[in-house]
């Protein structure tokens, strides 16, 4: 039988309810399944560390995560620590260090789930956003001159490398080659960011020839939150810059229900360092300890890590399971229009998974 070591990694708010839940289903999935086991091992790492110890994770944290299959994350935020601490001391630095450079995060209407756009259904509404996830925006590079005097200066810089730009786009181009209606749709601002922008916008073209089979258009990243509004059955695969594939993504979380059941996946591609995978709501403080946070996007992130372990038909009976869930509408979580609490939507999860043809 095989054996995936997975490193939990709870983290803030929210995330270890959450997480706890996750590795509850994810036990499950495997008890059923009876092919693989799952050796999870948990960190305590986040602020409350960050409080004990000056800092968000052990100098050799990201060491101790290389002998793992997969990292499973919760989230990192405390209203009480600055937010680029957090996020830097904790999940950027495993993001980066590992160099996990495609972020992937899919987002569709699950069945019983009405999204706030009006007569926009399943069929409608299915994406796959691929973001840059290792340098542009949140390379890191810049810094703050003259601090506390009038001529105070902060400066980020964007950084964008022809590896970095060419392997995101290349991975975006092969996931919608895997997709039925291969459509892949490029969101620059090169209209304004004349360097850049211009650069992501001329590797596309400079590779696109590579993929005959794969439709490609192109869109600015203002008029692309128009189209996801208004004409959400013309896109299929996105790729975007580390920024704007993180905004647009929440905005298509919203779009397909509610930031709760928003999954992703922090990839490393050549399989040679652990992927993180993770729902992207966030902390969520002000419902932290009140046995309401929404687990959908922890199931769905712990879908996608079964996916990517090579148990397609783990990952599938979970899912099959959530959807079973929300189709029946009897069983929602509060973010989603009902009342159950945390506990109540995973123990529905679990009795679905129980069903002879799940």
């Amino acid at each position: 039988m095989k054996t995936y070591r997975i490193a939990s990694i709870p983290g803030d708010g929210i995330g270890p309810e959450v997480i706890t839940a996750g590795v509850e289903v994810l036990r499950a999935v495997a008890e059923r399944d009876g092919g693989f086991h799952l050796d999870v091992e948990t960190f305590p790492w986040g602020a409350d560390y960050y409080r004990a110890h000056g800092v968000m994770m052990p100098e050799d944290g990201v060491d101790t995560l290389r002998g793992f299959d997969a990292i499973y994350f919760g989230s990192a935020g405390d209203p009480h620590v600055p937010d680029h601490i957090t996020l830097w001391g904790l999940r950027l630095r495993i993001c980066q260090t590992l160099d996990q450079y495609a972020n992937v995060r899919p987002s569709r209407l699950l069945p019983g789930i009405d999204g706030p756009l009006k007569g926009v259904g399943p069929d409608q509404l299915d994406w796959v956003i691929v973001r840059e996830n290792s340098e542009g925006e949140y390379s890191g590079a810049g810094g703050r001159v003259h601090q506390g005097l009038p001529e105070e200066v902060g400066l980020d810089v964007a950084i964008f490398t022809r590896a970095g730009v060419e392997r995101i786009q290349r991975f975006a181009f092969e996931l919608a080659r895997s997709r039925p209606r291969k459509l892949l749709t490029l969101v620059t601002k090169s209209n304004a960011q004349r360097h850049g922008m211009v650069f992501w916008d001329a590797v596309f073209d400079s590779i696109k020839g590579d993929y005959p089979d794969v439709t490609t258009d192109k869109m600015l990243v203002d008029a692309m939150t128009t189209r996801m509004v208004l004409k959400p059955e013309s896109l299929d695969t996105i790729v975007a810059t580390n920024l704007h594939a993180d905004v647009l993504s929440d905005l298509a979380a919203a779009l397909s229900g509610s930031l709760g059941i928003a999954p992703t996946g922090n990839l490393r591609p050549e399989r040679d360092f652990p992927s993180m995978f993770e729902p992207i709501h966030g902390s969520a403080f002000d419902i932290m300890g009140k046995g309401i946070a929404d687990p959908i996007g922890s199931f769905w992130s712990a879908a996608m890590m079964l996916e990517h372990l090579g148990e397609p038909a783990a990952a599938q009976r979970l899912m099959t399971a959530v959807e079973r869930v929300t189709a029946a509408g009897q069983v929602m979580p509060r973010d989603l229009g009902g009342t159950a609490t945390t506990r109540e939507v995973t123990d529905a999860v679990l009795a679905a998974l129980k069903l002879e043809n799940a």
